[in-house]
């Protein structure tokens, strides 16, 4: 454990499992103080909170939905209050909903709403609500997916929109706040070990989606986490308004 972001403290949405444990977790193991976000898996991210004071931080979990924008501020405010500052805004809690093309008339356009409420707006309320208490040299990260990039395959189009956007968004951000030294960017990570890959691909990744990758595996959810605390720490604070790719060379 270094302690390069001793004294931060990181939000961190939809931490309570996957890829935002990950993340908190690493941050937590460079120092930082860590409160995550979850909608109904108090349990779970209750157990996600113990294991990053078990590394001498502190750490608190927050109940937020992010498909309602309203509750942005009350969050900021609730880790204001406990933490007493925010320095570091990681924009990962998310959805996915895939598998049938435009057009199907079966497609479930209520929950591909939602999609876009909590992939979208969500973390443009949140960074919205918080830019204003980021100290200088602050820190906003989005997690964003090679699918706002390159579509290789049929039925995510509202997903790859709900990602293109995000980075298009987090460009602008990065302009915003650039005067006062605060980095935006985006970690693009391909295919990991997530329910919501499960879910999409089934239990196993197949071999053809496997082929299209320089290195023929999927990520490890402790490598995009990595790059994460990468951009979050000191030695990240000349890089903003990135779109970094964690793919394995998908879409090279």
């Amino acid at each position: 454990m270094s302690n390069v972001l001793k004294g931060k403290v990181a939000l961190v949405t939809g931490g309570s499992r996957g890829l935002g444990t990950a993340i908190a977790e690493a941050l937590a193991d460079q120092g930082a103080d860590v409160a995550i976000t979850y909608v109904a898996s108090a349990g779970k991210a209750e157990a996600v909170v113990e294991k990053l004071k078990a590394r001498g931080v502190r750490a608190h979990a927050f109940r937020a939905d992010q498909a309602d924008m309203a509750a942005a501020k009350p969050l900021v405010d609730e880790v204001l209050a406990h933490f007493g500052k925010l320095d570091i805004l990681v924009n990962n809690a998310a959805i996915a909903v895939q598998g049938k093309p435009v057009g199907d008339p079966a497609l479930d356009t209520v929950n591909l709403d939602r999609q876009w409420q909590v992939n979208v707006m969500g973390p443009v309320a949140l960074s919205r609500a918080a830019a204003p208490v980021l100290p200088d040299g602050g820190r906003v990260i989005f997690i964003g997916s090679l699918l706002g990039s390159i579509v290789p395959f049929a039925g995510v189009s509202d997903y790859a929109g709900s990602k293109a956007a995000i980075a298009g968004y987090a460009r602008g951000l990065a302009r915003d706040l650039g005067s006062r030294n605060i980095t935006v960017n985006v970690v693009q990570p391909g295919v990991m070990p997530t329910d919501m890959a499960t879910e999409a691909l089934g239990e196993e990744v197949p071999a053809s989606l496997l082929d299209l990758h320089p290195i023929r595996r999927i990520a490890t959810l402790e490598e995009v986490a990595a790059t994460v605390s990468f951009l979050a720490g000191p030695n990240g604070g000349y890089i903003t308004g990135g779109a970094i790719n964690v793919s394995g060379g998908l879409g090279t």
